[in-house]
């Protein structure tokens, strides 16, 4: 189980996008368990009528903008946002294995799901973190969308949107240096998980960590992480990868 956070504020406040899928899930689940951590807001597509939490659609701006609304009137200010959203396989389509096997209606939706969702996330969500302290923004990304480590091709469409999604993130770890300098926005690299998403593909992977293992070392990089390090990509371990 996770230690406490102890760079963010005692007590702090904790988003998760994608609460329902098998990370998000974990993450959720440790930052509940964190006795330092006094609310977390589990955020997913169907939403929770009890809590009044209007769900959230990752490809509709609108439904992005109530979340962000829902959440101010929960708490003006949130100290940790985890964006756990991620697609591999669309309508069947897993990942590409050549050129020829590309289909633009796909590929649009990897993009829209991978890196433009991501990208209205940070447009909404980041004014909810807070000035005057430090607060930590982080996105799911993954190890094939560098470009500096890609030595295999294929994968044209999860590559490209991952590596969108790297440069989202950059961009805005960029500009809010100057508005929230002791923020930290950065991508993850979670390890192959098991989850659903991963499962046609873990028969390949060294190593396969349950979501539990994989959520509380991507938390454990987090605490560690400094804003100097904010706009970096980072594995599992804490080690930083090439974009």
């Amino acid at each position: 189980m996770l230690r406490s956070m102890k760079s963010l504020r005692n007590p702090y406040r904790a988003v998760v996008v994608g609460a329902r899928g098998g990370l998000g899930r974990a993450f959720v689940e440790h930052l509940r368990a964190d006795p330092a951590c006094a609310q977390v807001a589990a955020l997913a597509r169907a939403g929770d009528p009890e809590q009044g939490d209007p769900g959230l659609e990752l490809t509709d701006e609108d439904s992005i903008r109530r979340a962000a609304a829902w959440l101010q009137r929960q708490s003006p200010e949130w100290d940790l946002i985890l964006d756990a959203t991620g697609v591999l396989t669309l309508e069947g389509h897993g990942p590409e294995k050549r050129l020829r096997d590309l289909d633009p209606g796909i590929m649009a939706r990897a993009f829209a799901t991978n890196a433009i969702g991501p990208a209205l996330l940070f447009k909404h969500l980041t004014p909810l973190l807070p000035r005057a302290r430090r607060s930590v923004f982080a996105t799911l990304s993954a190890r094939v969308g560098s470009i500096a480590d890609n030595h295999l091709g294929g994968w044209v469409s999860y590559r490209a949107s991952k590596a969108a999604l790297n440069q989202i993130m950059r961009t805005t770890a960029l500009e809010l240096r100057f508005s929230h300098r002791q923020a930290v926005v950065v991508a993850l690299q979670p390890g192959t998980v098991a989850t659903r998403l991963s499962a046609p593909y873990r028969n390949r992977a060294p190593i396969v960590l349950s979501p539990e293992v994989s959520a509380r070392r991507l938390l454990e990089v987090l605490d560690a992480l400094e804003p100097a390090q904010s706009g970096g990509f980072f594995d599992f371990e804490g080690q930083a990868l090439p974009f």
